[in-house]
C-alpha cells in the first residue's frame, strides 16, 4: 500500500488528478473505475484544466461509475449521471458511448446490474478505480453489513447515508432509499485502486480502514487486502492515524 498524507484538500485534488493523467498517458485506452461526491470534485476540476492546456487528453478512455441512485432519472439534478456530465465528462474530450453509468431507472434492476458486469468484463476488466469514502466506511454504496457484498446489486441506504447525502437534496424526504453499486469483489478485481478521504468526518473511518480488523461492517477494510493500493488523505482525514 502507498499512503500519501498531504496538508489539504487542494494538495489532494492535484495529487490525485496527477495520479490518474500519469495512467492516462501510459494507456491511452485506461479503463476508468470513477466516483461521485463531494471529495472527488477538485480531482475532476484539475483533470478538466489538463485536458484544456492539451496534457491529457480522453479521447479513448473508458469509464464506469461505481453506483447510482434508484428511481432518479438522468435529467435529475441529483443523479450521478447529471453529476458526472455536469462536473466532468462534457468539460473533456471524452467520447460519450465510452462512458458508463448504471440505469437507475431500469425497468430490471437484476438484469441492470448483471449487464454491467458484463460490460467491465468485455472491456477486460478495470485498470484504475478511484473511491471515496462515507462516514461509515462504505465504499460506492456498500453499506456496513454481515458480510462482503460481491458483484454490482441493489442495496438499501442506510440512515447515516441518507442524512450524509441530504446536503445535496431540498430535503432528507427527498434522499433515495435504494441504489444500484458495483459490489466489493467488482472492486476488489480493480487492477489498481486509490483512495481518496478529506475532512476530519472521515477520520475514523480512515483508522478503521487502514488499520483496523478487516470486516463487512467497516466495508472499506477490506481495501487492506488489495495488491495495488493507493490511498490519499489529508491532515484532517488522517489525524487518527498511527505512524510508525
Amino acid at each position: 500500500m502507498e499512503l500519501l498524507l498531504v496538508k489539504n484538500y487542494e494538495e489532494l485534488s492535484l495529487k490525485a488528478a496527477e495520479k490518474v493523467a500519469d495512467a492516462v498517458k501510459s494507456n491511452p485506452r485506461i479503463v476508468l473505475g470513477l466516483p461521485t461526491g463531494s471529495t472527488p470534485l477538485g480531482m475532476y476540476k484539475e483533470l478538466i484544466a489538463m485536458n484544456k492546456e492539451g496534457k491529457i487528453s480522453f479521447k479513448h478512455v473508458v469509464t464506469f461509475n461505481l453506483d447510482e441512485y434508484e428511481g432518479l432519472s438522468k435529467e435529475d439534478p441529483n443523479s450521478y449521471y447529471r453529476f458526472m456530465n455536469d462536473n466532468f465528462f462534457r468539460h473533456i474530450d471524452i467520447e460519450k458511448d465510452n462512458t458508463n453509468i448504471l440505469d437507475g431507472m431500469s425497468e430490471d434492476i437484476e438484469r441492470e446490474c448483471r449487464e454491467y458486469e458484463e460490460k467491465i468484463a468485455k472491456c477486460g476488466g478495470i485498470d484504475f478505480m478511484i473511491l471515496g469514502i462515507g462516514n461509515n466506511g462504505h465504499i460506492g454504496f456498500n453499506e456496513p453489513a454481515e458480510f462482503f457484498p460481491s458483484f454490482t446489486h441493489r442495496v438499501k441506504l442506510t440512515d447515516s447515508t441518507i442524512e450524509a447525502n441530504s446536503r445535496f437534496f431540498d430535503s432528507i424526504e427527498n434522499v433515495p432509499k435504494y441504489a444500484l453499486t458495483m459490489g466489493i469483489k467488482s472492486i476488489m478485481h480493480c487492477k489498481k485502486i486509490m483512495l481518496l478521504a478529506s475532512g476530519k468526518a472521515k477520520a475514523e473511518a480512515i483508522k478503521g480502514t487502514l488499520q483496523g480488523p478487516i470486516t463487512p461492517k467497516l466495508p472499506a477494510s477490506v481495501l487492506q487486502l488489495h495488491r495495488n493500493l493507493t490511498v490519499i488523505v489529508d491532515e484532517e482525514a488522517g489525524a487518527l492515524l498511527k505512524t510508525v
